[in-house]
């Protein structure tokens, strides 16, 4: 039976505990806070000195060497290849430097790179399902086919409280008729082949909430569930929700990490899936 390494890149939000019981290797991108930068901020961490910052913190892609030792250390610990999934190219030149070191290790360990076309949860989401058919024992081959065919089946929904971030980021992409409006409103946000995009707006919180769990239970049934969200103190509202939508495995509620939260502030709350 092969034994194919699960690689992605710390934009997915995947959980440590679920990263450590899965064995997936996760690629730290770096942030920036002035002339400080990290890899390995919790979101906790990161949130509070966002409260502090005098300026917005900034992300970084990693480097082709981070994914190249990464490779190099599948090879000496054993697998017979790597599948790297990685956050939208359209977002970050992360793939791009995933698909460079896999060029360096060329000849050493079959690797391949797939982009999402998604972040967050929404991909972590792909992560674990590639990661748990790796463990039962599928093939490179299988693993690339099933993760484009999950990936069609994958969404993501979020709502902002602020849009200064994802503006001072340049990650609006379609988002950009929101911007007159910022104050009077309450966005909604998606990923749509590959990039943020406007979902909807919302005079209210409550009400934004309700039209994120709308969009979820609109996809339902589902395979895999996920509540995504940083320094938001409404997640039980959201929860209660959602609380009666179809899903296979249960709904994983986690925190959105330093490198999603970079770009969507404070208050961010989002709901991914994957259908069945």
């Amino acid at each position: 039976m092969a034994r194919i390494r699960v690689v992605t890149d710390s934009a997915s939000d995947l959980p440590q505990e679920i990263a450590t019981r899965l064995d997936i290797d996760v690629v730290p991108l770096t942030i920036r806070f002035g002339d400080e930068e990290f890899t390995d901020l919790s979101p906790e961490t990161f949130w509070a000195k966002c409260k502090v910052a005098k300026t917005l913190p900034e992300t970084s892609a990693p480097s082709p060497g981070a994914f190249q030792a990464t490779f190099e250390r599948a090879k000496v610990a054993g697998f017979d290849g790597v599948i790297v999934l990685t956050l939208s190219s359209l977002l970050s030149a992360t793939h791009q430097a995933a698909v460079l070191g896999a060029e360096a290790v060329a000849g050493q360990i079959d690797v391949r790179v797939i982009d999402t076309l998604n972040v967050s949860m929404g991909q972590g989401l792909l992560v674990i399902d590639i990661a748990e058919a790796a463990a039962d024992g599928a093939d490179l081959d299988a693993l690339v086919a099933r993760t484009a065919e999950q990936m069609r089946k994958a969404g993501v929904v979020a709502t902002l409280d602020t849009l200064e971030h994802l503006i001072k980021g340049g990650r609006v992409g379609g988002a950009k008729a929101l911007l007159g409006q910022v104050l009077a409103i309450k966005p909604l946000i998606d990923v749509k082949g590959g990039v943020v995009a406007e979902a909807g707006r919302q005079r209210t919180r409550a009400k934004a909430l309700a039209a994120v769990a709308k969009v979820a239970a609109d996809h339902a049934p589902l395979r895999r569930f996920a509540l995504i969200h940083g320094a938001c103190n409404d997640v039980a509202i959201l929860q209660a929700l959602v609380k009666d939508i179809p899903t296979q495995f249960p709904i994983i509620v986690t925190d959105i990490g330093p490198v999603v939260g970079t770009h969507g502030g404070p208050g961010i709350i989002g709901l991914t899936w994957i259908e069945e």
